[in-house]
């Protein structure tokens, strides 16, 4: 059995959430921008399907992304250096979303559902979540062919979904992703699960306790507030 929450009620201790499903952690609450925003502090994230209770989960362990680790291998060094695409930030939030939602093979369905759309379009309003963006010519002009969006509290970034319409097209928003984070002295991009497709790309996966120290001296660091300069 795990907690419900009502408006005014705290997560419970991270130590109480499930091992399977692992990391389910509580049930019930909102996708209001205070509570977004105490979840994302906490290592907490909602994960739940249309029509259900709003599920907050905090997996154990935990997979992310170190700036300095992130793998660039020789194909996409090559792709990177080619000069038919632009990557824009902050342009085309809803319409990441909206494209990271799309059903991906036959029989998908998806978690991005319009309330979450709506939570996270307020999240960016506020400066908090972003969308690094993937643009090449096509035949009906600019088109947005890949992407990812996600929250920055503090110096932590926080990965939410990404997506591609042609090769390479997500790993070459979260190169850039990646590079603007350096810049700005981030310290970890939380990937949420594991996967070999991320592990391909220098993420691990640490202990929950581990990341709980990390957010606790990453998330209360000046804020950057967005929307953020274009790559």
């Amino acid at each position: 059995m795990i907690p419900w929450l009502h408006p005014a009620t705290p997560f419970p201790p991270l130590e109480m959430a499930l091992t399977e499903p692992n990391g389910l952690l509580a049930a019930g609450g909102d996708l209001s921008l205070p509570r977004l925003l105490e979840a994302y502090r906490l290592g907490v994230f909602p994960w739940f399907n249309e029509g259900e209770p709003v599920l907050w989960w905090s997996p154990d362990p935990r997979m992310v992304l170190f700036p300095d680790e992130f793998k660039i291998s020789r194909s996409l060094k090559k792709r990177l250096a080619r000069a038919d695409y632009q990557v824009r930030v902050d342009t085309a939030f809803t319409r990441v979303m909206r494209a990271c939602a799309e059903p991906r093979g036959e029989g998908g369905g998806t978690w991005i559902s319009d309330p979450m759309i709506a939570a996270y379009g307020a999240l960016h309003e506020a400066g908090y979540a972003h969308a690094f963006e993937t643009w090449m010519e096509g035949e009906n002009g600019e088109e947005l062919v890949g992407g990812l969006y996600g929250v920055a509290v503090g110096r932590a970034f926080f990965g939410e979904s990404m997506f591609t319409r042609k090769t390479d097209a997500s790993k070459i928003a979260l190169a850039h992703l990646v590079a603007h984070l350096k810049q700005h002295d981030f310290g970890v991009i939380d990937c949420q699960m594991k996967t070999a497709h991320l592990a391909s790309l220098g993420a691990r996966a640490i202990p929950r306790s581990e990341f709980s120290r990390l957010l606790g001296r990453l998330t209360p660091q000046p804020q950057l507030f967005g929307p953020w300069p274009g790559a």
